[in-house]
């Protein structure tokens, strides 16, 4: 992902990613209106341009899908193409670093299960 030199991903990316995270909680349903790209503009106060990149690109994922003439909308599935995608870019970003690393500090496979197990009962009982 192409980012910042602040480290944030560039302002399409991002919004995007917004438009995803709502899809993920539930606040945009299947086959429902997700806001125009000058009301994205508006609200983000960046340029409509920037902000209808981020809905292309969405559109190309097929998350998202134009009514013409009328707007962009949810495609059905669209939760979980997104969830698929974030589970593939986790595993990219977080788990290959993560077994990598447990492998230069000489765990076996059961070690490091032992270890991400014990992180995950940590996290539910918090």
């Amino acid at each position: 992902m192409a980012v910042l030199p602040s480290g944030q991903p560039l302002i399409y990316l991002q919004i995007a990613q917004l438009l995803e995270d709502d899809i993920l909680r539930g606040v945009y349903q299947e086959e429902e209106q997700v806001p125009s790209t000058n009301d994205l503009a508006r609200s983000c106060s960046i340029n409509p341009a920037t902000a209808a990149k981020g809905i292309n690109l969405l559109v190309a994922e097929g998350v998202l899908y134009k009514r013409r003439g009328i707007g962009m909308f949810v495609s059905p599935g669209a939760a979980k193409l997104v969830r698929k995608k974030r589970q593939g870019e986790f595993y990219q970003k977080f788990v290959r670093p993560m077994a990598q690393e447990g492998k230069s500090l000489g765990l076996s496979g059961p070690e490091l299960l032992d270890m991400v197990k014990q992180a995950v009962e940590e996290e539910e009982n918090t």
